[in-house]
Protein backbone atom coordinates (compact mmCIF):
# COMPACT_ATOMS: atom_id res chain seq x y z
CA UNK A 1 0.00 0.00 0.00
CA UNK A 2 1.37 3.43 -1.17
CA UNK A 3 0.72 6.43 0.89
CA UNK A 4 2.28 9.85 2.00
CA UNK A 5 1.77 12.12 4.60
CA UNK A 6 1.68 15.82 3.56
CA UNK A 7 0.53 19.18 4.87
CA UNK A 8 -2.02 21.59 3.21
CA UNK A 9 -3.52 24.03 5.52
CA UNK A 10 -1.15 23.82 8.38
CA UNK A 11 -2.29 19.67 8.98
CA UNK A 12 -0.66 16.80 8.33
CA UNK A 13 -2.86 14.14 6.09
CA UNK A 14 -2.26 10.86 5.16
CA UNK A 15 -3.30 10.39 1.29
CA UNK A 16 -3.35 7.10 -0.95
CA UNK A 17 -3.66 7.57 -4.80
CA UNK A 18 -7.27 7.46 -6.22
CA UNK A 19 -8.99 8.84 -2.77
CA UNK A 20 -10.01 12.00 -2.42
CA UNK A 21 -9.55 14.23 0.41
CA UNK A 22 -11.28 17.40 2.25
CA UNK A 23 -8.83 19.66 3.24
CA UNK A 24 -8.90 23.93 3.74
CA UNK A 25 -10.04 25.97 1.16
CA UNK A 26 -7.66 26.36 -1.90
CA UNK A 27 -7.75 29.59 -4.29
CA UNK A 28 -7.74 26.73 -7.30
CA UNK A 29 -10.48 26.31 -9.61
CA UNK A 30 -11.99 23.30 -10.42
CA UNK A 31 -10.75 20.45 -12.69
CA UNK A 32 -7.01 22.36 -11.74
CA UNK A 33 -3.99 19.90 -11.56
CA UNK A 34 -1.41 20.52 -8.19
CA UNK A 35 1.42 19.35 -7.22
CA UNK A 36 1.83 19.57 -3.93
CA UNK A 37 5.83 19.54 -2.57
CA UNK A 38 4.99 19.89 1.11
CA UNK A 39 5.55 15.82 1.86
CA UNK A 40 6.84 14.49 5.36
CA UNK A 41 6.96 10.82 4.32
CA UNK A 42 6.28 8.57 1.94
CA UNK A 43 5.56 4.60 2.15
CA UNK A 44 5.43 2.59 -0.92
CA UNK A 45 4.74 -1.19 0.61
CA UNK A 46 8.55 -1.96 1.14
CA UNK A 47 10.18 1.04 2.67
CA UNK A 48 9.66 4.61 4.30
CA UNK A 49 11.20 7.49 3.59
CA UNK A 50 10.83 10.44 6.09
CA UNK A 51 12.26 13.65 5.53
CA UNK A 52 13.67 16.24 7.69
CA UNK A 53 11.30 18.10 7.75
CA UNK A 54 10.26 17.12 3.98
CA UNK A 55 11.14 14.56 1.77
CA UNK A 56 13.42 15.77 -1.23
CA UNK A 57 12.21 15.22 -4.70
CA UNK A 58 8.81 13.73 -3.40
CA UNK A 59 5.33 15.25 -4.77
CA UNK A 60 2.01 14.87 -4.40
CA UNK A 61 -0.14 15.09 -7.90
CA UNK A 62 -3.77 15.49 -7.33
CA UNK A 63 -6.94 17.48 -8.47
CA UNK A 64 -9.42 20.11 -7.65
CA UNK A 65 -12.47 18.28 -7.61
CA UNK A 66 -14.80 21.41 -6.41
CA UNK A 67 -15.36 23.52 -3.78
CA UNK A 68 -17.71 22.74 -0.83
CA UNK A 69 -18.64 23.75 2.46
CA UNK A 70 -18.57 21.62 5.51
CA UNK A 71 -21.36 20.92 8.27
CA UNK A 72 -22.48 23.17 10.63
CA UNK A 73 -21.25 23.70 13.63
CA UNK A 74 -23.31 25.13 16.79
CA UNK A 75 -21.56 27.48 19.25
CA UNK A 76 -23.85 28.29 21.86
CA UNK A 77 -22.79 29.90 24.82
CA UNK A 78 -25.22 30.56 28.20
CA UNK A 79 -24.26 32.21 31.65
CA UNK A 80 -26.68 31.08 34.34
CA UNK A 81 -29.03 33.33 35.99
CA UNK A 82 -28.01 35.99 34.02
CA UNK A 83 -30.15 35.72 30.89
CA UNK A 84 -27.33 35.86 28.54
CA UNK A 85 -27.31 33.74 25.80
CA UNK A 86 -25.80 33.69 22.03
CA UNK A 87 -26.14 31.15 19.31
CA UNK A 88 -23.72 31.46 16.48
CA UNK A 89 -23.25 29.09 13.66
CA UNK A 90 -20.23 28.09 11.57
CA UNK A 91 -19.53 26.44 7.87
CA UNK A 92 -15.88 25.52 7.44
CA UNK A 93 -15.24 26.65 3.90
CA UNK A 94 -13.21 23.01 2.13
CA UNK A 95 -11.76 22.06 -1.23
CA UNK A 96 -12.30 18.52 -1.80
CA UNK A 97 -8.90 17.37 -3.90
CA UNK A 98 -8.29 13.60 -5.61
CA UNK A 99 -5.36 12.46 -5.42
CA UNK A 100 -3.76 11.34 -8.84
CA UNK A 101 -0.09 10.18 -7.74
CA UNK A 102 2.90 9.91 -5.30
CA UNK A 103 6.44 10.56 -7.09
CA UNK A 104 9.56 9.96 -5.37
CA UNK A 105 12.29 11.68 -7.44
CA UNK A 106 10.45 11.80 -10.78
CA UNK A 107 9.58 7.99 -10.44
CA UNK A 108 5.70 7.40 -9.52
CA UNK A 109 5.22 5.38 -6.80
CA UNK A 110 1.66 5.04 -6.84
CA UNK A 111 -0.88 6.34 -9.32
CA UNK A 112 -4.87 5.98 -9.58
CA UNK A 113 -5.51 2.85 -10.90
CA UNK A 114 -8.32 3.64 -14.01
CA UNK A 115 -10.31 0.53 -13.67
CA UNK A 116 -12.83 -0.24 -16.03
CA UNK A 117 -16.66 -0.93 -14.78
CA UNK A 118 -19.00 -3.49 -16.47
CA UNK A 119 -20.99 -0.72 -18.24
CA UNK A 120 -17.95 1.09 -20.07
CA UNK A 121 -16.57 -2.47 -20.79
CA UNK A 122 -20.30 -3.30 -22.31
CA UNK A 123 -20.00 0.11 -24.49
CA UNK A 124 -16.74 -0.78 -25.31
CA UNK A 125 -17.68 -3.64 -27.16
CA UNK A 126 -21.06 -2.01 -28.69
CA UNK A 127 -18.91 1.27 -30.32
CA UNK A 128 -16.51 -1.73 -31.63
CA UNK A 129 -19.40 -3.64 -33.14
CA UNK A 130 -20.60 -0.21 -34.10
CA UNK A 131 -17.22 -0.15 -36.01
CA UNK A 132 -17.67 -3.68 -37.37
CA UNK A 133 -20.56 -2.89 -39.00
CA UNK A 134 -19.97 0.61 -40.64
CA UNK A 135 -17.07 -0.93 -42.15
CA UNK A 136 -19.03 -3.65 -43.81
Amino acid sequence: MTFAIIETGGKQLKVEPGRYYDVDRLADDPDTKLSLNQVLLVHDGNEATVGQPLVKGATVEVTVMQHRRDRKIIVYKMQPKKKTRKKRGHRQELTRLMVDAIHLDGKALGAASTKKTKKSKASDEAVAVEAEVVAD
